[in-house]
């Protein structure tokens, strides 16, 4: 039965006698087939490099292009013949990919017949937008490429680079690139390929990654081409679904990458428990096994891990070590022993008191000096018991209890204007900086408060394998209250609305890093605090008018800060540096 055809859709056949160069990969086609194709082709992508296989006639050339891989990169060939054989020739060297090939057919592909609502697919336009696709390559925990690399790769009809905006806020919030095979090397087939399919977990509205495939692949019907090919990780299974569900089938062609540290996961046993790590410890353990540095697993629920290196041992939970001292963790752990080091220090500190449980006249005199306060237990983590915003004498009660809830001890301190800073020290350098905003939600005209708090929040907790949510509860209402929202109003599409006080990352805070914009003052500051505690790794909280600005009100030191919520900054290297410095990566 003839497929029907669609109103300005050309149909796309199969010419005869074009060769298969690709679906058998272990035939030699004959030099009539190859007449006009370039041979030896290796296209760098910035983040590593393509060796196209069919266009080599000698296995040993392409081991020889595998061999100059830059470090720190990921070279991937595809479309060898006889890779089986290819990996005999070094064995110690290549593996082959446990990842599959999925190919679409363009003359079946049929356009979806509705815009995904929220998304707009846009080809890059500037070197900011590469800077952007590295920071969702960096959230993806894939490898990042030299943008200018990226941006005269974009300059070029072979490469395409597209983008995702969500339409409510104008951020980038997905990527694809595809190379397009006929103008890489005159490829007789007319084929593409796709990489990099990459979304912003979190921020990414529904249908994010279908968007970006479905213009990458009209792109390529609008020029002709025969196929989309990609690769995909065996094991990935909400990726293959969407592949499937828009015509992809699986093909015979298979990758062959080197055995470096990049790719260690791909072709060496993890240890057992690795893979049941939190986000937080499950960046050391791959830094450390990129390192060769034994990873044991003593307690994945805890993040607890011991690493070891010749004779040496160290047990680390997340980026708490045993280099960190009992005096070290309980200065951080007491926020009143801290301000007073850190003020000795000459770090300013915000005026604060502690509320005795029979006396609130020193919380109400502070109060009455300050006009509004924040309330938090003495001791406690994640923003738990903490109650910002206080004026009134009521307030303060309430606040007080809640705090008590969670330690005995309850300090006062005066609100101070300005953005939440997260300075992250290692070894008493600074390693990230980066601005923490409260949770919050964008209407689409569509959903409730409610909803989107539940979406929002979900999105948040694959991102971070469950360590960030943002709760529905009384806090959560009276924000959005406060804001002139019920829970139950739809939000006007397009804005924007704060669902929590603190930014605190496990109740569905966000990140963003500025690090290159920190102001050299601020970071002095976090260095004297760092040393004044005594704490080799630390992340050093302040409220700041401005980052780029040399004002700053240190809040608290964190003994264990969450070194994966920085990246691509090398958080995670810099902590494997200083327990194991003899593996330092050297310039």
């Amino acid at each position: 039965m003839a497929l029907p055809r669609l109103a300005g859709h050309r149909r796309r056949t199969t010419v005869a006698g074009t060769p298969d160069l690709t679906g058998r990969n272990w035939t030699r086609p004959s030099e009539h087939q190859l007449e006009g194709m370039d041979s030896d082709v290796v296209l760098d992508l910035a983040w590593g490099r393509l060796v196209f296989g069919q266009t080599f006639a000698e296995l040993r050339n392409i081991l020889a292009a595998l061999r100059a891989e830059e470090t720190g990169q990921r070279d991937i060939c595809i479309y060898a013949r006889d890779p089986h054989v290819l990996v005999g020739l070094a064995p110690d060297e290549l593996f082959i990919d446990p990842s599959y090939t999925y190919r679409l057919d363009l003359y079946r592909y049929r356009p979806r017949p509705e815009l995904i609502r929220g998304v707009f697919v846009r080809t890059v336009t500037s070197l900011e937008d590469m800077q952007a696709i590295n920071e969702i390559y960096a959230r993806n925990r894939m490898v990042s490429g030299d943008p200018e690399t990226m941006w005269a790769n974009h300059r070029t009809r072979c490469f395409t680079y597209l983008v995702a905006e969500d339409r409510r806020t104008r951020r980038i919030v997905g990527t694809v690139t595809g190379v397009d095979h006929v103008l890489a090397f005159g490829d007789p087939e007319g084929g593409t390929s796709l990489w990099c399919l990459a979304v912003d977990a979190q921020t990414a509205p529904p249908g994010t990654g279908e968007a970006l495939v479905r213009v990458l692949a009209e792109r390529y019907v609008g020029r002709g081409r025969s196929y989309v090919d990609l690769s995909v990780m065996h094991d990935n299974s909400g990726a293959i679904a969407l592949y499937r569900k828009l015509g992809f089938a699986r093909a015979p062609a298979v990758c062959v990458k080197r055995k470096n540290p990049i790719n260690t996961p791909l072709f060496a046993a993890r240890p057992p428990g690795v893979t049941q790590l939190n986000p937080y410890a499950r960046i050391i353990a791959d830094e450390a096994l990129r390192r060769g540095i034994r990873v044991e697993v003593t307690d994945a629920e805890f993040g607890e891990m011991r690493l070891s290196l010749g004779g040496r041992r160290v047990l680390t939970r997340e980026s708490l070590s045993e280099f960190t001292t009992a005096v070290a963790m309980s200065r951080c752990d007491d926020k009143r022993v801290t301000r007073r080091i850190v003020e000795a220090a000459g770090v300013r500190v915000p005026r604060g008191v502690t509320v005795p449980e029979d006396d609130p006249g020193p919380a109400l005199d502070l109060l009455a000096a300050c006009g509004e306060l924040v309330v938090k237990p003495a001791r406690g983590e994640q923003g738990k018991g903490i109650t910002v915003g206080v004026r009134t004498a009521e307030e303060l009660d309430r606040a007080v209890a809640a705090a008590r809830l969670f330690c005995p001890d309850v300090l006062a301190e005066e609100l101070v204007a300005g953005e939440d800073l997260r300075v992250v020290v290692i070894d008493h350098e600074v390693v990230a900086a980066a601005v923490r905003k409260p949770a919050e939600v964008v209407g689409d005209g569509r959903r409730t408060v409610t909803d989107l708090v539940r979406e929002t929040s979900r999105r948040r907790e694959r991102a971070t394998g469950g360590e960030s949510r943002i709760p529905l509860d009384d806090v959560t209402a009276d924000v959005v209250r406060a804001a002139g929202y019920a829970m139950d109003d739809v939000l006007p599409s397009g804005e924007r609305l704060r669902v929590r006080r603190t930014a605190n990352l496990h109740t569905g805070g966000t990140i963003e890093d500025v690090t290159d914009r920190l102001d050299p003052a601020i970071g002095q500051a976090a260095v004297r605090a760092s040393r004044a505690i005594g704490i080799p790794v630390t992340g050093i909280d302040f409220l700041v008018p401005d980052v780029e600005g040399p004002d700053a009100v240190f809040v608290e030191a964190n003994e264990r800060p969450g070194l994966a919520n920085h990246e691509p900054r090398p958080t995670a290297a810099r902590f494997v540096d200083l327990l194991f410095p003899e593996t330092r990566r050297r310039p």
